[in-house]
């Protein structure tokens, strides 16, 4: 891996954060898939595309991303290494011949200049440490005229699980999954002003932001889910900081929160995320 800026976020990728993500691979893309279709359609891949895919994790956009682009490549760039050989494994045993991998920093990623078409990003690019250099870098990867489309997530209270969360509040120090304003983290781009205060920061015009909602699966029933949830890297940080009975109130809190949420075998929450798009002059 080349240089990295954002240590913090490193360490978390290539520790137990990563190594969850890429040892429930099918389970994360079941959070998160029902909102590819919106991000692939708004970044209008085409056959000859190529596409540069940040924070790519397990790779399953960047697979998606070179079947719709059969004559050009896609390239996933992700801190972590368990994930990006789960994404290497799985592009393998899909035959996919026009995809590779990459270990880095997309804030400072020695990214070919105006080498891609289009750089897309589903819930990859939330985390930042300075998030206006790292665009900057991602469009000096893009041709002039070149494409960019993601997802952010919108605010907790605008997401389901923001409910399940809030029925764990009482038992822990603070709200899972948070973050504060401008600092890294899963809302760190919940806020459409700093959303185009940034990409227009970082060079980017055209920029369109839409909220898009999309079914989120977190599992088959509540206790399922809720031991999928309690073992996600902040509620699970978050469980560690208090005493042991606290921690077990708050996952049978959790378990009782996702009740309402049970339907036809499944486990499953809105959520709610802004689309996206902006465009390199």
């Amino acid at each position: 891996m080349g240089s990295v800026v954002n240590t913090h976020q490193a360490e978390a990728w290539n520790g137990y954060e990563g190594e969850h993500w890429a040892g429930n691979q099918d389970r994360y893309d079941a959070v998160n898939s029902g909102f590819n279709d919106h991000l692939l359609d708004a970044a209008a891949v085409g056959e000859g595309d190529r596409v540069l895919d940040i924070g790519c994790g397990n790779g399953q956009v960047t697979r998606l991303a070179a079947r719709r682009a059969p004559l050009g490549h896609a390239t996933g760039v992700d801190l972590s290494a368990p994930m990006l050989a789960r994404a290497r494994a799985s592009a393998a045993a899909e035959g996919l011949a026009n995809v590779t991998f990459e270990q880095g920093d997309a804030q400072v990623h020695p990214f070919p200049a105006a080498g891609s078409d289009v750089a897309v990003s589903r819930f990859g690019i939330m985390f930042f440490a300075d998030p206006v250099a790292a665009f900057a870098n991602i469009g000096r990867a893009l041709r002039p005229g070149g494409r960019l489309a993601f997802l952010s997530l919108r605010r907790m209270e605008d997401n389901e699980l923001g409910e399940v969360f809030a029925a764990m509040a009482r038992h822990l120090p603070r709200r899972p999954a948070t973050t504060e304003h401008g600092g890294p983290g899963p809302e760190s781009l919940a806020d459409p002003g700093r959303v185009r205060e940034v990409l227009s920061g970082a060079g980017f015009g055209k920029v369109d932001v839409t909220a898009v909602d999309a079914p989120q699966h977190w599992g088959r029933d509540a206790e399922d889910a809720g031991a999928f949830l309690g073992a996600w890297g902040p509620v699970r940080f978050l469980l560690d900081q208090v005493d042991p009975a606290a921690a077990a109130q708050a996952r049978e809190a959790l378990v009782e929160a996702l009740r309402p949420f049970e339907q036809a075998g499944a486990v499953r929450l809105r959520g709610a995320a802004w689309l996206v798009t902006a465009a390199r002059p």
